[in-house]
């Protein structure tokens, strides 16, 4: 494996794995909006970690898994403050919270990273 290739390796683990801890971390205030919400944060943070075992692993299913939680959660936040989300209405001046505008960081650089990542490991 190339310098080029364990460097992306770890650092999609690294967010990846930032992506499902800061889901974990706001999964008790989401069981207020919805209990739904809440359990759907705690899987993210499940399904962020078994991503992460795959990419450790090298398997192509643990950067396919990391990128459907990535764009999910991306897009998630982005109907939660335009157009709301099931029995939540929309929250359009929550855009700026910290854990949201991290979440969002660190799901954006996971996906550049996978689209990245497909050209690196294929040669």
């Amino acid at each position: 494996m190339r310098a080029g290739q364990k460097i992306s390796l770890w650092f999609g683990i690294v967010l990846i794995l930032s992506v499902g801890l800061i889901h974990v971390c706001d999964a008790p205030d989401s069981f207020r909006d919805a209990v739904y919400k809440g359990w759907l944060f705690y899987l993210n943070g499940a399904g962020a970690l078994v991503a992460a075992v795959g990419i450790l692993r090298r398997k192509p299913w643990g950067w396919n898994l990391g990128f459907v939680i990535a764009v999910c959660s991306f897009a998630g936040y982005i109907a939660s403050r335009t157009v709301g989300l099931p029995f939540i209405a929309a929250e359009p001046d929550a855009w700026l919270e910290p854990l949201g505008v991290a979440s969002l960081v660190t799901e954006g650089l996971f996906a550049v990273l996978f689209v990245g990542t497909r050209r690196l490991f294929k040669k």
